[in-house]
């Protein structure tokens, strides 16, 4: 079981910002966040839900390569509120909602490019 993950970003500001308007569509938010001198090493800042925050990003070198991150959502329509989110907030749309047969007979997502090239998706394994 994968209790957190950490990203690692270019600019600090704006993933911050990114990530805060593209998962507020999931229902996460900004739980956590400390500073580099608070840390000694990093700026972090930890989001998630039901006070866990379990999505993590640090400033520094972005991941090479990029990484690939789904965040499992109940319904269809917070997928479709996840992608307008994450693009709103200056994502590139790198699949727009729909199904994706290929994946599963109920796989319906949408993928987004955050600032420093990683691939976040919202995906639902619901019919409708």
């Amino acid at each position: 079981m994968i209790d957190h993950m950490e990203v690692m970003v270019s600019d600090f500001a704006t993933s911050r910002a990114f990530y805060r308007d593209a998962l507020a569509a999931i229902g996460y938010s900004l739980i956590a966040e400390k500073s580099a001198a608070e840390t000694g090493n990093t700026d972090i800042a930890g989001y998630g839900e039901n006070g866990h925050p379990d999505f993590w990003i640090s400033r520094g070198t972005p991941n090479r390569p990029a990484l690939h991150v789904a965040f499992r959502v109940p319904a269809r329509h917070i997928v479709d509120a996840f992608h307008r989110a994450a693009v709103a907030a200056g994502g590139t749309d790198n699949g727009g909602p729909g199904l994706r047969e290929r994946y599963g007979p109920n796989y319906y997502a949408a993928f987004v490019i955050d600032p420093d090239g990683h691939n976040i998706e919202a995906v639902c394994y619901a019919s409708d």
